[in-house]
């Protein structure tokens, strides 16, 4: 069975990078937590993890809803369900 994934238009999200080194997100909803090797967003589709090397918020407008990330970005990984749904199962495997 196929997992299809309806995309309401009235979200707006997009992800621009730039040579590895400058991200620009739209539809950012909260920044969970951030350093300089991840940065982990929830989006108006979901949660995105973004994995780099010396990884710095330059612009961060929730009014807007927009993110710009500098650094080293190594990957983008959208999680499909909210980060709280995967940080508590996290954090039920590190504590067992």
């Amino acid at each position: 069975m196929e997992d299809k994934r309806v995309l309401t238009p009235s979200k707006k999200h997009q992800v621009v990078l730039v040579k590895r080194e400058k991200l620009n997100v739209d539809g950012v909803v909260n920044v969970e937590s951030f350093d300089d090797r991840e940065i982990l967003l929830e989006t108006e589709q979901g949660g995105l993890i973004i994995h780099g090397e010396e990884l710095h918020i330059k612009e961060l407008n929730l009014e807007h809803a927009n993110l710009v990330v500098v650094g080293y970005v190594k990957s983008l990984e959208y999680t499909g369900d909210s980060l709280e749904k995967r940080g508590k199962g996290l954090l039920a495997k590190i504590f067992r």
